[in-house]
């Protein structure tokens, strides 16, 4: 383990947003940042808590200064039902406005323990969602560092997004180009996230609030690495006074099974055993692993030529299916359709949480059918994945966009338009199952154009590997962030 001097002696708070895919790369944070020899505080609520608890002990066990601060969470007195600790729990996206007034009630509860701490909390790093956090760093008189689940060459998309929306330049219904970017990136109003496109369940009073709050931001840390996006993070730091840190891809923290299997919700051994006897009786990179998401609800229709696209591959191929919401009509069509039956030769169904990081490195899977949603991308990216791109919501299309036309590693299924959370039912522009197996064939394909996207896409994988090695960009990044703010209290006595 890699010790630095820290003196004064540096608590770093991490408060995530509590979702499965907002907390993952949190705890990864947290790990790196303890091997560094500080001291990490994570902040969360029981439930949560429990669903990390075998990669946090294994962490502590090896001698990590790592120590999990739970709040109540506030279900009840947010017209909440008991249990719902966790967006991709919540029964219904109906519940999102509940759920945020909780975690603004955690505000009084989190800010009692900060005064108790010992040793005295150096700095919040926190989810962007969490305003109330700006309040909370004031009051402290600490540096608070955003984190955003997002790449540079989006947040630089998204700033440039909001200057259009504020002189109101964003076409109605025709392709445009934003501006000011070091690529031509053409998008529709369709394909943008809530911010610039609202759907009738907006509400865009809390986006606003959030982004006021980062106006107050110290400064912000990146789940990417230099060498990743080098001209969107130079841009990006000339809007953040120099102060954003990339340190990851922070999946790279785990490197061993245990901790690969255990980021999110626990599988049993049988399951993930019976996987991956599966998966070594396939030759390497001949199998297509298709996940849209945790937070993703992809409604029957597009399921149906989702997997009927699969399945005309002619490629082996693992199918995740999300547990919850929405469900019970896909798997009322899988056994009516006979499509499990059909398809058990070379076809592996996953229900609910994915080993997504473990499935990603065997050497089985050769191309990945993801949402874009960036842990899903980097996670990809970092495994040397080409990637077939289907962005359902948020910043997603942005991300393809990134993918495709930026690191030319991925290959578009052709979506159109942003499937809201919570209106996934209504009409949208359908991608069909011909475009599915089309983009599929073009990412496993071994011929030029796949072999030249396989190629980039190997050469980025181990440029990932070696930005967190010792003196790579990422280790550099975190050593600064990690200096500043021990100089910031050097400082302040």
């Amino acid at each position: 383990m890699l010790k630095m001097i820290t003196e004064p002696e540096l608590n770093f708070v991490l408060i995530p947003l509590l979702a499965a895919s907002h907390i993952i790369p949190m705890v990864d944070m947290a790990k790196l940042l303890a091997r560094r020899g500080v001291t990490v505080t994570l902040v969360m609520t029981p439930l949560n808590a429990i669903r990390f608890t075998a990669v946090i002990d294994r962490a502590i066990g090896s001698g990590l200064l790592i120590r999990v601060l739970e709040l109540q969470f506030p279900a009840k007195e947010a017209g909440l039902p008991e249990g719902c600790e966790s967006a991709d729990v919540l029964p219904a996206l109906a519940f999102r406005r509940n759920f945020f007034a909780a975690i603004d009630m955690l505000q009084d509860q989190a800010e009692n323990l900060l005064q108790e701490m010992k040793p005295k909390p150096s700095c919040i790093i926190c989810d962007t969602h969490i305003a109330w956090t700006a309040e909370t760093a004031e009051k402290f008189q600490i540096p608070r560092i955003i984190f955003d689940g997002m790449s540079c060459f989006t947040q630089l998309c998204m700033h440039n997004l909001h200057i259009m929306k504020d002189q109101r330049n964003i076409p109605e219904s025709v392709p445009f180009f934003i501006p000011d970017l070091p690529d031509r990136i053409e998008v529709t109003k369709a394909q943008l996230p809530g911010a610039f496109n609202p759907g009738t369940l907006c509400i865009q009073d809390i986006p606003d609030k959030i982004r006021a709050a980062e106006t107050r931001a110290y400064g912000v840390v990146i789940n990417t690495f230099e060498e990743l996006e080098p001209r969107y993070i130079d841009e990006f730091r000339k809007l953040k006074n120099g102060r954003v840190w990339c340190i990851g891809p922070l999946s790279l923290c785990n490197n061993d099974n245990p901790d690969k299997a255990q980021r999110g919700n626990k599988v049993s051994f049988d399951k993930e055993d019976c996987l991956k006897k599966w998966l070594d009786s396939w030759q390497p990179e001949t199998v297509v692993y298709a996940c849209l998401g945790s937070l993703g609800r992809i409604t029957i229709v597009q399921f149906v030529e989702l997997a009927l696209g699969l399945e005309e591959s002619d490629c082996p191929f693992i199918l995740v299916i999300k547990a919850g919401e929405g469900q019970a009509p896909i798997e009322d069509w899988i056994s009516e359709n006979g499509f499990e039956k059909r398809t058990k030769e070379r076809g592996f169904l996953i229900r609910g949480w994915a080993l997504q990081v473990l499935i990603l490195s065997h050497p089985a899977i050769g191309g990945f059918l993801t949402h874009c949603g960036w842990n899903s991308t980097l996670e990809g990216i970092t495994a040397s994945m080409p990637m077939i791109t289907w962005p359902l919501f948020s910043e997603q299309f942005l991300n393809e966009r990134f993918l495709v036309h930026v690191l030319k590693t991925g290959e578009s299924v052709g979506s159109q338009g942003v499937m809201h959370l919570g209106e996934e039912v209504k009409p949208q522009v359908q991608v069909n199952k011909k475009e599915v197996t089309k983009a599929i064939k073009k990412v496993m394909n071994k011929e030029k154009e796949g072999n030249d996207r396989r190629k980039r896409a190997k050469e980025l994988g181990q440029i990932a590997i070696k930005a967190l090695e010792n003196n790579g960009s990422s280790h550099l990044s975190l050593t600064i962030l990690i200096k500043e703010i021990q100089e910031f209290h050097l400082n302040k006595s």
